[in-house]
């Protein structure tokens, strides 16, 4: 054994099989990772999403600013017909703070559209609080409002602002040139003609911005978001293409003082004055595979879904002519009366769909199974597909028979449910706040806002309605308290539904309710109804119909057209000949009496032939 040699370790050379080996070890190891997480399906965690309980990153307190977009100069003519354009302005503030999450929304600020005009004034204001030193940089965006397309953009403003500093004296009225690289051409092609036949027409217009440094905002030890402080604006969006699709109706009254009815759908926005508070914070629920790709819009399904459901965020809160605008400084009564106004007080036992955004933006329509809305994600639609959210669910107003005590107190009485005497559907409704209260939920399947949380919403939304009761209702631990109102407004809705219609999808027969209702608009035409003596009570029926069914589809129509036809067919115009017919006029309505355009006669499938 003394003369065996030592052994020693010898080096193999390396093979080519060994790469194959290393890659085979990783790739188990990833296929161990993913079988740990596997569990069974009833010991399965919640799906992702609901309540984010990220902190908000730590930053100094910054400054209060107040942005003002006074007005513009020399703009682009987008509209052919009026040689002119409906200008408006779409603001956005980007600030070095970093995001609890890099998706969450920018802070952004819509002003008002100027009708027929290229030199608008707006003087829009915008305060937004909490600026960090690093200053801010503002993208400014020109748009010309078009309804029936896409707004044409007219050009871009950038202001970058360095740094913000207790001495900073701020930009005073100060014109920025228009970026034309982005705008629209044919715009910009327009006023390039005009510009060959007058001397006085520049091709560079101009946006004056003013910005005041309003001071310090005092927020404590953590100033790492910025929010905006007001104006409380407001905006009442309404639709009669939804209006004519969902079966809504609007009641208003004509120049002679006659009550009129139109088609109508209603979409509310209101800027709250925040900050929101910081546990409000909840994420999508990913309660499905493509719902991820649906707000993220990776995948081809997700990509069609997100498209869809932004499409129609933009119709549903669509701008135009008919858009009402309003603001309040601050938080007040009058603000709270608004907002009443916007909810319909207590009439109709209407039910709302909310979402209220990061910024305080609080967005609402009415609710319910014969809305078009309903098809897609109600609150996903509301948010704009945003990935988070404050908070969202439902809610309703209802009028207190005592003033000033809560909701749920003992022996206290509402209306709906009760009839109170002093307001609907009798009376006019009371103009205190403190006569409603609002009964507000976290009933969204989207979202799932989590229940712990409804006492800070109480508080904020009491902060912003000052004098209005605020009751919250879990939708898990006051689920029967809950349907119990909801059903009571449901039958007071059918009740008092102050016109509210019920339209099928079904373009190839009517309904026994469409009936009912092509009888009573055939007796408010003077036709008679379903037992009238009138000569052409069937070939009217037939024409109305026609009409019936058009009105259950767009069917085409747009804008004033649509609010022609739909007078038109309902016999309300507020006096004058009114013609009937999509297309042609074929037939008119004179003193309350339908009869054929003069040359023409009424065939018996109640069509109009030309003699």
């Amino acid at each position: 054994m003394e003369n065996e040699k030592e052994a020693h370790p010898v080096h193999r050379k390396d093979h080519r099989t060994d790469a194959f080996a290393t890659k085979f070890v990783d790739k188990t190891a990833s296929w161990q990772q993913k079988a740990t997480k596997h569990v069974p399906k009833d010991e399965k965690a919640p799906p992702a999403g609901g309540v984010d309980d990220t902190p908000i990153p730590d930053a100094p307190p910054g400054y209060t600013v107040k942005i003002t977009i006074n007005r513009a100069q020399s703009l682009p003519i987008a509209d052919i017909n009026s040689f002119s354009s409906d200008p408006y302005v779409l603001a956005q503030l980007n600030v070095d703070l970093p995001p609890r999450h890099k998706q969450d929304p920018h802070m952004r600020y819509r002003t008002p559209t100027i009708r027929k005009s290229t030199d608008p004034v707006w003087n829009s204001e915008w305060i937004i609080a909490n600026v960090p030193s690093t200053g801010f940089k503002l993208k400014a965006r020109i748009y010309d409002e078009d309804p029936n397309d896409y707004d044409d953009r007219l050009g871009n403003v950038h202001l970058h602002v360095d740094s913000l500093h207790d001495n900073w004296l701020g930009i005073k009225e100060q014109p920025y040139k228009i970026k034309k690289r982005m705008g629209s051409k044919r715009a910009y092609l327009m006023r390039g003609c005009a510009a060959m036949f007058s001397s006085g027409i520049e091709m560079s217009g101009k946006l004056v911005i003013s910005v005041e440094l309003l001071g310090r905002t005092d927020v404590g030890s953590n100033g790492g978001r910025v929010w905006t402080v007001g104006p409380c604006a407001w905006s009442r969006h309404l639709s009669p293409m939804i209006g004519r699709i969902a079966g809504t109706k609007e009641q208003g009254e004509g120049k002679n003082g006659a009550k009129t009815e139109s088609y109508n759908f209603q979409a509310n926005q209101f800027q709250l004055a925040g900050p929101v508070p910081p546990p409000l914070y909840h994420r999508y629920v990913e309660f499905k595979p493509f719902i991820a790709g649906m707000f993220t819009a990776k995948s081809l399904r997700g990509y069609i879904l997100n498209r869809a459901l932004r499409h129609q965020h933009s119709r549903v809160y669509n701008y135009d002519r008919y858009t009402i605008y309003g603001s309040f400084p601050s938080p007040s009564k009058d603000m709270s009366l608004q907002f009443l106004k916007l909810a319909n007080y207590d009439r109709g036992g209407r039910i709302f769909t909310y979402v209220l955004t990061l910024d305080g933006l609080f967005r609402f329509t009415e609710t319910g199974k014969e809305f078009g809305i309903d098809l897609l994600s109600k609150h996903t639609m509301h948010s704009d597909v945003n990935i988070y959210v404050a908070f969202s669910g439902e809610f309703f107003v209802r009028r207190l028979k005592i003033p000033h005590r809560e909701p749920f107190e003992s022996g206290q009485e509402t209306h709906p449910a009760a009839d109170i005497e002093g307001g609907p559907p009798s009376g006019d409704p009371p103009s205190d706040p403190a006569c409603y209260a609002l009964y507000i939920d976290n009933d969204s399947g989207t979202y799932r806002p989590s229940a712990k949380l409804l006492p800070l919403l109480k508080e904020f939304m009491q902060k912003n309605f000052p004098g209005l009761k605020v009751a919250t209702l879990d939708c898990c631990a006051d689920k029967e308290k809950m349907e119990k109102l909801k059903g009571e407004q449901r039958e007071r809705k059918k009740a008092e539904g102050e016109g509210m219609v019920y339209m099928q999808d079904d373009q190839s027969s009517l309904s026994s309710s469409d009936e009912e209702e092509l009888d009573e608009r055939m007796r408010e035409d003077g036709e008679g109804g379903a037992g009238g003596e009138g000569a052409m009570k069937e070939k009217t029926r037939v024409k109305l119909k026609r009409e019936i069914k058009d009105s259950k589809v767009l069917g085409g129509l747009h804008g004033n057209r649509e609010r022609e036809d739909t007078q038109a067919v309902e016999g309300r115009s507020e006096g004058g000949d009114v013609e009937i017919g999509h297309s042609s006029g074929e037939l008119r309505q004179k003193n309350g009496v339908l009869e054929p355009k003069e040359g023409g006669v009424i065939g018996d499938d109640g069509k109009v032939d030309r003699k």
